[in-house]
Formats: C-alpha cells, sequence, structure tokens
C-alpha cells in the first residue's frame, strides 16, 4: 500500500508508525497525525463523495471544520456508526473503516447522477414547491415517499449507541477559542499574571494556520510552526491552563456561558471503555476571547466543484503539515495576494504551478517577482470560466477581463489540480451568537466584529486583522486586557504573506448563466442561478433567500457559502451587501452528537427513577406501580385473583371503616425560616399566616401573577420562624423555583430562607376512623388525643423510637394522621405501623383509592381538577381569598374582568342519573343529548370514579357557570349516545365534616 502522493520529507505527521485503514472497503495507509482527508489525498484519491441534489462527484475541498463535500459515514462495528463525519476533522488510527454517502451503487457509478444531465433550471431553486402540487393524496402517496427515500446524506444507525458520555462544568477567568497566532499569543498573556485560563481549539494540535505555515516565516527568529510548539509546551507547564484539543466551542449563551466538546476517545483504535467517547464542558468565563481564525472563501465559476479544486489555503495545508504533494500540475486562481503565498508552498513539493491566475490587474510587484523568479507564469485580469474533466479536473479555461468588463475566452490549461484564493471571511459564529453586533468593513467588504454585548474580544483574522505580526499583537492585547493589565508586545516576525484582497460573489464568464452550473453550496448544490431566481421571484429577505434555495442550510451552515450568496443577491437587488443583511449565526457551529447533549442522562437515566424509602415494603406487598413525576407510586394493592377496580374499592371500603396506610413520601417539602418567613408566605399564597399560631396547621393555595391556580399544600408552623411547606407531588420543584424567584427578585429584603426537604422526609399517612388507636401505643412525647391535638395540627416529638414530626391532617375526609420520618429510619416505623395496624385491620392503600377518597370530599388535586386557566372563585374557594391583606401574588390578576365573569368554568359534582355508569375523565358536557355542531361544550369532566361509600359513581367537572346549574341536567356525549347527569356540590360524602374527628 504505497502512498503515491506522499513526500518524502516535511510535515508534522509521524512517519515511523504507519496505520491501516479502508475507504470503501478498499485498504490504504497513513501515518499517525494524519486526518482521513489527507491520507486519502496522499494515496491520490480525490473522488470521495456525491453531491445532494445532483449527485455531481465531490472532493476534498477544504482541510478543516468547514469541509462541505467530504462527508463520511465511519463504523467502529458493534453499533458504533457515525455518519457525516468530515474526512478532514477524523483523525486517522488504525483499522479506521470509512465509507462514503449519498451514492448508490457505488461511488464511481452513482445512478442518481442523472439527475445532473437535466436541464440546469428543472429541479433549481424552489424545485418541490414548484412541481409537487396536486391532491393530497398524490403527495401523500407518490411524492413524499419518494423524496424522503432520495433524501438525507448517511445513513443514521439503527442500534443503540454503546458508548458512554461526560459532561463537567469549568469556570476561568479567561476562555481562548482557538489556538492559532492570535490564540496563543492571548492565552500567554493572561496566564502570566496568574489567572485561570481555558484554551481550546478544535484540531489535534495546538497552532492554528502557524503548523501550516512556510519554513521562511519566522516569529521572533523561530518557525512559525516552532514557535507554536515552545507556546504551547510553556502554557502546558502552567498549572492553571486548561488545554483542550479536539475540543470545539459549538454555543455561545447568555452570561458569558461557552459550550465546548471534547472528542475523548474518537481517535483511538483501541479505547480504554472506562473513558468517555465525548465530554460535554460547560464553561463559564468572565472573559472570553475569540481567535477563531478566518474561512477562505471560494470562487464561484462554472463548473467549480470537480474532484481537484480545492482552496488554496487547504492545498498549503496539506502540503506542509501533512507532507502532501496535492497535485502534479496546477492552476491557482487568486483574488488575494495569499494565493501566491501558497504558490510558492506548493511549488517546494514538486507540483508545477501552470499558472497562476489573478482577477486582478496588479498585484503587489515583490509577491509577482518572487513567482517569476521560480517561474510560474502570472496571468493579471484574467479569470477561470469553467473546468472539464469527469472525476478529476482535467483542463482549466480561463479568460481575460477586457476593459469593458467582458470575458473573452483564452486557450485552456491542462492541470489536475485548481487552487482557489477567493480572500477570507472573518469566523464570526460565535461572536454573533454572543449577540454582540457585526460591522460590515466597506473597504474590505467583510464583516468584522462591532460593539460586543458581553465579556468577549476578538483578536486576530477574525478580527479582521490578517497581518501574522499585528495579529500576534493584538492576541497578547487582548489576552492582557482581559487578565485585567494594560500591556503591549511586539513579536518579530519575517517573510509572512498577509491576506489582501479578494472576491465575493459570481466571477464574470462569457457563457450563457442560464446553462452554467456554478456552485455557490456545494452540499446542497445552490448555484448563482440559483439565488439570483430567488431575488427574481420576489424574496428579499436573505433568510427567505436562504429557505428558498437551501444555501447556508447544509451541514457546513454556509461557512464556505454565506458571503459569496450574499454578494450575489446583492448584484441581482443593486444594492450593498449591508443591506441585503446577513443570516443568523446559530449553535451548534459544527454538528453536535445526540449523545454527548444527553451525557449520562440515557437509558434508566434519561428519566430517573425516584424511589420512596418504603418502595421495598410495597414490593413485599405485590403494589402495582405507576409513574408520577421521577416518582414509582404505588397505584393499588392487589390480593390474589384481585383486578384493579376490585382492589380499589376494597381499599377504599377498608380506610373507611378501619384505616388505611399510604406512602405520601413524594409530597414535596419546603423549610421557610426567618424573621421574615410568616410575612414572605403571605406573599406567596392567597390566605393569611401571620396570625397561625405556632403548632398549627393551614391549607394553603398559591397563584401566578395572572390569577390562576398554581399549587396548593398544607403549611404547619414549627416556630415563630419556622414553617414546614408540603407541595404537590409533580409540583415540589417548579413551586420551591417558584418561591426563590420571589425571594431573590422582588422580596430581596426579606430575612427568609428556603430549603426543599423533600428527601430529607419520608411521609406515611394512616387514615380512617381508627388512625388514633393505631398509632397512640407507639408515640411518645405527643398526646394525640383530639383536645390536645385537633384536626390541623402538627407536633414534634418520637414514634416507635424514632423521632418524628407528625401532622394531623387528612386527605381522605377520615381522621388522618401524617407521619414525618428520617428516611434511613423509615422502614423501621412502617413496619411498627403495620404490626399495629394489622390489629384493627388496617391495610396499605395506593394512589387509585387516595383518588377516589378524596373525591368523595370534593378535594381537589391541582393539575386535574384545574388546567392553568382556574382561579379560587372558580374551584369555591373564595374564602381562601385573604380580604385584609395589601397583596399577594396574583391578586391584582383576580380583579381582570374576564377572571370575574359569571359564565367563567366552575367546579361542581355530577351525578349520572344511573348510577351504575362511570364518566370518562376528560369527556366534554353540553346543554343538549343532542348538540348542533356549532353549540359549544359547556365544560369538561375532571375527576370519575366508582364510590364504595356511595355504591355509586361520582364525577366532578368544571362547566360553564355552574354553581347556578345546580339540579340541571346536563349531557355527557358519547359514541354510544348522550349520558344524562345532574349538577350538584362537589362533595358527596360527611358535608359535615364529622369523620375529620373521628
Amino acid at each position: 500500500m504505497t502512498q503515491s502522493h506522499r513526500l518524502r520529507e516535511g510535515g508534522r505527521i509521524n512517519r515511523a508508525r504507519v496505520i491501516g485503514f479502508s475507504f470503501d472497503g478498499k485498504g490504504y495507509a497513513g501515518y499517525a497525525g494524519d486526518t482521513l482527508a489527507s491520507a486519502l489525498l496522499a494515496n491520490g484519491v480525490h473522488l470521495v463523495g456525491r453531491s445532494f441534489k445532483y449527485h455531481r462527484p465531490r472532493g476534498i475541498l477544504t482541510a478543516g471544520a468547514e469541509e462541505p463535500n467530504a462527508l463520511v459515514t465511519v463504523d467502529r462495528g458493534g453499533g458504533r456508526s457515525t455518519p457525516n463525519l468530515r474526512a478532514t476533522e477524523v483523525l486517522l488510527y488504525d483499522g479506521l473503516a470509512a465509507s462514503s454517502q449519498n451514492r448508490w451503487p457505488s461511488l464511481d457509478n452513482d445512478i442518481g447522477a442523472v439527475n445532473n444531465v437535466l436541464p440546469g433550471g428543472v429541479i433549481g431553486a424552489g424545485f418541490y414547491y414548484k412541481t409537487f402540487m396536486g391532491p393530497a393524496t398524490a403527495w401523500q402517496k407518490l411524492y413524499e415517499p419518494a423524496i424522503r427515500r432520495a433524501a438525507g446524506l448517511g445513513v443514521a444507525p439503527r442500534e443503540a449507541d454503546p458508548d458512554h458520555y461526560a459532561q463537567r462544568y469549568a469556570h476561568c477567568d479567561v476562555l481562548v477559542v482557538g489556538s492559532g497566532a492570535a490564540g496563543l499569543a492571548a492565552a500567554q498573556a493572561a496566564s502570566e499574571v496568574g489567572k485561570r485560563v481555558i484554551i481550546c481549539d478544535e484540531q489535534a494540535e495546538f497552532g492554528g494556520g502557524l503548523l501550516s505555515e512556510r519554513a521562511s516565516v519566522t516569529i521572533d527568529g523561530k518557525s512559525a510552526s516552532a514557535w507554536a510548539d515552545e507556546a504551547t509546551i510553556a502554557l502546558g507547564q502552567n498549572p492553571r491552563v486548561t488545554m483542550l484539543k479536539r475540543t470545539t466551542a459549538f454555543g455561545y449563551y447568555a452570561q458569558n456561558f461557552i459550550a465546548l466538546l471534547e472528542r475523548v476517545t474518537d481517535h483511538l483504535s483501541s479505547p480504554d471503555p472506562r473513558m468517555p467517547r465525548e465530554r460535554l464542558w460547560k464553561v463559564r468565563a468572565k472573559e472570553v476571547i475569540l481567535a477563531t481564525g478566518a474561512i477562505e472563501r471560494p470562487l464561484v465559476f462554472p463548473d467549480n466543484d470537480r474532484p481537484g479544486i480545492m482552496l488554496a489555503g487547504a492545498a498549503q495545508t496539506y502540503a506542509l503539515r501533512f507532507g502532501v504533494k496535492p497535485g502534479e500540475r496546477a492552476v491557482i486562481f487568486t483574488a488575494d495576494d495569499s494565493g501566491y503565498a501558497v504558490a510558492d508552498a506548493v511549488a517546494a513539493t514538486g507540483t508545477v504551478i501552470a499558472a497562476i491566475v489573478d482577477m486582478r490587474a496588479k498585484a503587489p510587484p515583490e509577491l509577482t517577482a518572487a513567482a517569476l523568479s521560480r517561474g510560474i507564469p502570472i496571468m493579471p485580469s484574467h479569470v477561470v470560466i469553467g473546468t472539464s474533466g469527469s472525476k478529476r479536473v482535467a483542463t482549466v479555461n480561463v479568460g481575460r477581463i477586457g476593459p469593458d468588463g467582458r470575458v473573452e475566452a483564452s486557450a485552456p490549461i491542462d492541470a489536475d489540480l485548481l487552487l482557489m484564493a477567493g480572500g477570507w471571511t472573518p469566523n464570526l459564529n460565535l461572536w454573533s451568537q454572543s449577540r454582540s453586533k457585526l460591522r460590515f468593513d466597506e473597504a474590505r467588504q467583510i464583516f468584522v466584529p462591532g460593539d460586543p454585548v458581553q465579556a468577549v474580544r476578538a483578536a486576530g483574522s477574525c478580527n479582521g486583522t490578517f497581518g501574522l505580526a499585528e495579529a500576534l499583537a493584538e492576541g497578547f492585547a487582548a489576552g492582557a486586557a482581559a487578565a485585567g493589565r494594560p500591556s503591549q508586545k511586539t513579536f518579530a516576525v519575517a517573510g509572512a504573506i498577509a491576506a489582501n484582497g479578494g472576491y465575493h460573489g459570481a466571477v464574470p464568464h462569457p457563457k450563457d448563466p442560464r446553462k452554467v452550473k456554478a456552485f455557490v453550496d456545494f452540499q446542497n448544490d445552490v448555484t448563482a442561478r440559483d439565488i439570483g431566481l430567488a431575488v427574481q421571484e420576489g424574496f428579499r429577505s436573505i433568510e427567505h433567500v436562504k429557505r428558498y434555495t437551501t444555501t447556508g442550510m447544509a451541514t457546513d451552515q454556509g461557512k464556505t457559502s454565506n458571503m459569496n450568496a450574499l454578494a450575489i443577491a446583492s448584484t441581482v437587488r443593486n444594492k450593498p451587501i449591508p443591506e441585503i443583511g446577513l443570516t443568523t449565526f446559530r449553535p451548534p457551529y459544527t454538528p453536535v452528537t445526540f449523545g454527548a447533549l444527553a451525557g449520562r442522562s440515557r437509558g434508566d437515566l434519561f428519566d430517573p427513577i425516584r424511589k420512596t424509602p418504603m418502595h421495598a415494603f410495597a414490593v413485599s406487598r405485590r403494589g402495582v406501580f405507576e409513574d408520577v413525576g421521577q416518582w414509582k407510586r404505588v397505584r393499588y394493592f392487589p390480593r390474589t385473583g384481585e383486578k384493579m377496580h376490585d382492589a380499589v374499592l376494597r381499599e377504599c371500603r377498608t380506610v373507611r371503616k378501619s384505616a388505611g396506610l399510604f406512602d405520601a413520601s413524594t409530597l414535596g417539602k419546603i423549610e421557610v425560616v426567618g424573621p421574615d418567613a410568616a410575612a414572605f408566605l403571605d406573599k406567596v399564597y392567597t390566605n393569611g399566616w401571620q396570625s397561625l399560631g405556632v403548632g398549627r396547621c393551614r391549607y394553603g393555595l398559591m397563584l401566578t401573577e395572572a390569577g390562576f391556580v398554581f399549587d396548593d399544600g398544607v403549611v404547619g408552623r414549627l416556630a415563630h420562624d419556622r414553617f414546614h411547606v408540603t407541595t404537590t407531588t409533580g409540583g415540589a420543584a417548579r413551586v420551591v423555583a417558584h418561591m426563590e424567584d420571589y425571594r431573590q427578585t422582588e422580596f430581596p429584603d426579606m430575612k427568609v430562607w428556603l430549603t426543599s426537604t423533600t428527601e430529607q422526609w419520608a411521609v406515611l399517612a394512616v387514615q380512617g376512623p381508627k388512625a388514633r388507636e393505631i398509632i397512640a401505643p407507639l408515640v411518645e412525647g405527643i398526646d394525640v388525643s383530639h383536645t390536645a391535638m385537633p384536626h390541623m395540627s402538627v407536633r414534634d416529638g418520637t414514634l416507635a423510637g424514632v423521632r418524628v414530626r407528625l401532622f394531623r391532617v387528612s386527605f381522605t375526609g377520615e381522621l388522618g394522621f401524617e407521619i414525618n420520618i428520617p428516611p434511613d429510619r423509615a422502614a423501621d416505623v412502617l413496619a411498627a405501623v403495620w404490626e399495629e395496624g394489622q390489629k384493627h385491620g388496617a391495610d396499605m392503600y395506593g394512589t387509585e383509592a387516595m383518588h377516589v377518597l378524596r373525591a368523595e370530599k370534593g378535594y381537589i388535586i391541582v393539575g386535574q381538577d384545574t388546567d392553568g386557566t382556574v382561579t379560587p372563585v372558580d374551584l369555591g374557594l373564595e374564602r381562601m381569598i385573604s380580604k385584609t391583606k395589601p397583596d399577594f401574588i396574583g391578586k391584582r390578576g383576580l380583579t381582570r374582568s374576564d377572571l370575574v365573569k359569571n359564565d367563567r368554568k366552575q367546579l361542581v359534582g355530577l351525578l349520572t342519573l344511573d348510577p351504575q355508569i362511570v364518566l370518562e375523565e376528560g369527556a366534554q358536557i353540553t346543554a343538549s343529548a343532542t348538540p348542533a355542531k356549532a353549540s359549544p361544550a359547556l365544560g369538561h369532566v375532571t375527576s370519575s370514579y366508582e364510590s364504595a361509600a356511595l355504591g355509586r359513581s361520582i364525577a366532578m367537572a368544571l362547566v360553564s357557570g355552574g354553581r347556578d346549574r345546580g339540579g340541571q341536567t346536563l349531557h355527557v356525549p358519547m359514541p354510544s349516545g348522550a349520558i344524562p347527569v345532574k349538577v350538584t356540590q362537589p362533595m358527596f360524602y360527611d358535608e359535615t365534616g364529622a369523620r375529620l374527628d373521628g
């Protein structure tokens, strides 16, 4: 396996370590340090893929993350198949197996290439919108299936991802993104004064473009790459500097929060299975320095997409960094001084430079003199007007730009390599993501950083500073400023050629533009004609042009295409580029795996299972569980031969007759502590708390600012300055966040502190007429008599030898106690209470029975009997609204005109005329048994059950003007016919409340 295009010496690869790999099933060899792209080029492989729409042959265009063509699938076996990886970023390792995409049956012979022989306008811009019209059935049965089969690039893996991913939070004083000249200088300056610095770079080595500089370019007397190596070593020896290679900064969010993706093991042939494949860094930085460089622009001319056509800077990288001879005979098409530097670098590999085709009439004399001294022909005022070749460029057609601007064709030039130097576009994706402004530099026709919104600085070529000496100085100054110290430093640079010049938009050529394909977006096959057509068809916003043509919407997100697309639209509309606008840069900068974003939140950890401390006992009693939020809660406890319906009725009868034990540990619990605790609760709840005595409890209702019910629960006063607040199971997290938000933003002067204690207390509810008899023998230090511990009170004491917090509260309408127990002793207390309960005929009951019991009493469940638009008045709880408090959250919302209307939906009870019919929850309610289609529903059923205590069905509902409909007969339409129901009060059992006292 010879590497036919590998140079005998040079580059930064490790020639002592040969690496075997395959591409489309054929074996090749490369060296350690290669990327898949450099190794393929070293083996003379230029055809690497097919384009998305026309299936045209495509080769390697770039050497970095901006690559639009060389997308491959890498299969590591065992379900580790990853599509759409850029060959320019895939690091070579032993046994790497890559395959091309978007072709069938093979890359060389792709049947999809038939699209390429169709006339240029047939599947151009708006193809789908204009073509697939007609009946919906035709779309569903014919067009859509065919399009979906043809669409896509790589094939998504079907097996579960076997790898694991890590996530890490980090804080630093200065985050430097990019390790080129400006980035390394910035990190040096910031670290010299002891600042905590993180520097990251997406490549496998630090140094950026310095690693691809010509040997004649020196910094402080050292070659550019040697200077980069020394700077990297020095930074690595500083314990306060974190260096992250193979790490891409892909998202810039508020308050200097930056997301980094580190590829940890993808470059290894046999990674340690204990290591994560990737690590997501979530970095909060005091200061950010963006040294993200610039992206070279392609030139837009007919047939500019053949394999062998490459960005000039990429060819220099492959030649000098990877020791690859990019071609035998090259033409350099340039509009920028950097094209001459590339000519010098590529010629040194032995490649014949057939010509430098320069769009400009005149280049700097020192550059032309150097090229001519090498025997390189220079063709000023010339452009490339086309290419020929099948799966590799063979000839380059050029033309001379006349004084009138027209192009006259010249003789073609034989070449197997065409290098484009269209100028450089500052890489401003992250700057824009930070919401910082962009400014258009009219003289250079590029966007550069404008006013920053966050604590961020740009340095180097991403700031439009293309000179090497200037970029180094600017980077150092940015690092010093970020570290809080003014400092200037100069660097002695020799031999560097700065980027200067450039061209945007379609290159002039003599051909009929309707008959040529001059590509702007290589991956999505968007041509210059497509951009012009979109504008002509009325699309004025560049965002609309982008979506209509799909330019900039490929996996490279327009890195090589956006500026040319803007320029073409600008020309067609005859308006300057700034007036055309700019598309939005959104994260991620490059694609990010779902695994990295999920981290450990996958499989069983995707939604972590929460079990109560009494879970094992429930399992032993054969409890049937359901998911309530993240909690596993017992739905019912079936006995042998029982189905759920029978088990629930039995559990309900047991609670009403004797007693039931219920695991209520999932209730949210919050301790509110401080001198202003009562005053704070006055603000949060609708009712008052200042008058609540120590040792007493009160039911509380919490509203949103709009006046709608947000949550409810019982609150106990433990001391003058301490309250125990309970919330609904599903509302625990949002309630504590709600309270903390108001504490910090609206009431910051209040001396009050909040602590979530949901996990600090397991709760065992003992409910039923025998409840006091069951717990009394076990209690020490608490008088549980009715007189000493009335309904809605709380005491601290000991039960079964364990310190507990005992509440006398009820959610069943029966005498009830809730025992709050330290979690590690919950099993002991449960065992003792269970043993005592057996003497009185007690049993366990689950959530289904709990729902029935509370509905019999008319107790609501927030989220079931409310829907986010319900007020306390709608629920019949107007007594819960304090008339003396000057303010509380939601008070003004309750006065809105639409919240005091008489026809609002209000909570009522429903009794079916046939007592055996149980209504469906969510069923609509109408006034007529046969309502007209235009008749609106009056409301819906919120809760519906069969009641063992009443021997019939019961239901609760929200009905328009419900309280004025008492005694009316309404109807619940069902497929089998309307069910008549009678409107009642939403309380069906023990209306006097006598059973609460046993």
